[in-house]
């Protein structure tokens, strides 16, 4: 089994900042491509950031330049850095990864369960 968990959510002021932390555990090879998406009220699930492997990033349109995603592999962690928010970033952020699991060929998709964010104006 293989699990993520976020932290790092909470209440902040348009213009403020948050980072977002996300821990992966459990019986894996390895983690490859992850990111973070997040479920505004009444939206749909968006992809708001992804990392590969080689370092390769890609952020949704409304955070590039606000938000940086990295990675501890030594810790199993992901991270979202989250800067000059505003009320439109608000939501529940989810976290996910394409985790490689022993005796499979293509990666297993874990997601964690989510930590609300809200930027009051």
């Amino acid at each position: 089994q293989v699990h993520l968990v976020e932290s790092g959510g909470g209440l902040v002021q348009s213009g403020g900042s948050l980072r977002l932390s996300c821990a992966a555990s459990g019986n894996f090879i390895s983690i490859n491509t992850v990111g973070w998406d997040r479920q505004a009220p009444g939206k749909s699930r968006e992809l708001v950031a992804g990392l590969t492997t080689d370092g390769s990033t890609n952020y949704a349109d409304s955070v590039k330049g606000r938000f940086t995603i990295s990675r501890d592999n030594a810790k199993n962690t992901v991270y979202l850095q989250m800067n000059n928010l505003n009320p439109e970033d608000t939501g529940v952020y989810y976290c996910h990864a394409g985790v490689g699991l022993r005796g499979y060929t293509t990666d297993y998709t874990a997601w964690g369960q989510g930590t609300q964010v809200t930027v009051s104006s």
